[in-house]
């Protein structure tokens, strides 16, 4: 055989091997399935429990189709790589995870497999979800098994190949998953922990405040420096953060409980129905998460609560014609300064949003608006 038919040779034995290998990594036995007479019942306070944590995690913002039933799947969520669709997490038998056992849900909370052995898209959030204790897997599991049972077959992903290919997805988790549990800090609070715990697990707000890289996983080493999802921005959470004023524990709290506060503004887009989902969380959790990013929301030179800064600086381009459409359709509910707007519209001096670089939000005719805010905002 020539030198050139060896090396062919060898090159096919070690894609082959590679294959191989990566199948064999891929593979996970399915777990048996239970009957509809063995999933387990619940009493009122662990349903209850349970419904708060599916708060906490979003569960039914991202399996409820709209319009669609709670929790029966069908949502497209569109990624760099094609749109998959939420899965039905109703203990439907057929369509749903009513043949699932704890077993299974668990390993697919933990791990990212489904009980039949499958490799779930990272779409689902396990790298944030395998933070979550046995216990809390538990009853979050004996929550969704309560919910009504929905017959609905979700559409297939449609994602471009090689993506397609889940086994690829185990590669994807040697290289950016790792399962974790998260030990408290004993030089913090009780309250600090609680808000780590929930933040950085079922709450998954990383999962939106922090870049990724190209293949769709967070750059940990850039946590909460902002990132994007669905096509709005999720501000940096860090000492980047754009807001005029720090941010204080009550200020956050309230935030995220309704989704106003007054020196920060309303929720839109995606965080609109996080704080719809937290308001159905218990307070103390609320204020936990609160205490927790507000430890990392660090910004000396930002100012106090005793009222807004304003920017003097002026921007060239800010046209006559520009002003003139602020003035008009804007200042009337965004130019006070010392107060709130008719619809609880904050100055557009202390928009994070307004603040930003025009470029960053993908609004290419947005340049000129955003100098007329900061110029004349509080004109």
């Amino acid at each position: 055989m020539s030198a050139r038919g060896t090396i062919i040779v060898v090159l096919a034995a070690l894609v082959a091997l590679l294959v191989v290998g990566g199948f064999v990594l891929a593979w996970r036995p399915a777990i048996a399935p239970i009957s509809q007479s063995e999933q387990p019942r619940a009493d009122e306070q662990r349903v209850r429990d349970g419904a708060e944590l599916a708060a906490i995690g979003h569960c039914n913002t991202c399996h409820q189709a709209s319009p669609g039933k709670p929790y029966a799947g069908g949502r497209p969520i569109p990624t760099p790589f094609g749109i998959i669709f939420s899965s039905n997490i109703t203990p439907d038998i057929e369509t749903g995870i009513g043949a699932w056992s704890e077993a299974a849900f668990r390993r697919a909370m933990h791990e990212g497999v489904d009980r039949e052995g499958r490799q779930l898209y990272p779409a689902f959030p396990y790298d944030h979800f395998t933070n979550a204790t046995d216990a809390d897997v538990h009853t979050l599991y004996l929550f969704l098994m309560s919910q009504q049972p929905v017959h609905n077959l979700t559409p297939a992903t449609k994602l471009d190949f090689p993506y397609n290919v889940r086994p690829i997805v185990a590669g994807w988790k040697l290289l950016f998953f790792r399962q974790s549990v998260l030990e408290p800090d004993a030089g913090k609070t009780s309250e600090w922990n609680r808000g780590h715990y929930l933040v950085e697990g079922l709450g998954l707000c990383g999962s939106c405040h922090t870049p990724r890289n190209q293949f769709g996983a967070e750059e940990k080493t850039r946590a909460y420096a902002g990132g994007a999802v669905e096509g709005w921005n999720a501000p940096p959470l860090n000492a980047d953060s754009l807001a005029v004023h720090d941010w204080t524990v009550d200020q956050m709290a309230q935030y995220l409980s309704t989704g106003w506060t007054r020196w920060h503004g309303a929720a839109a887009g995606p965080m609109a129905e996080v704080t719809q989902n937290l308001a159905q969380a218990q307070s103390t959790d609320v204020r936990a998460m609160a205490t927790y990013i507000v430890s990392f929301l660090f910004q000396p030179t930002k100012a106090s609560d005793s009222g807004p800064v304003v920017n003097k600086k002026q921007v060239p381009d800010a046209s006559a014609e520009v002003v003139a459409i602020f003035t008009g359709a804007c200042a009337g509910c965004h130019n006070d300064a010392n107060g709130v707007g008719p619809s609880k519209a904050i100055s557009l001096g202390l928009s994070s949003a307004a603040r930003r670089d025009p470029s960053k939000n993908d609004a290419r005719r947005a340049g000129r608006l955003h100098a007329a805010v900061r110029n004349h905002a509080h004109g």
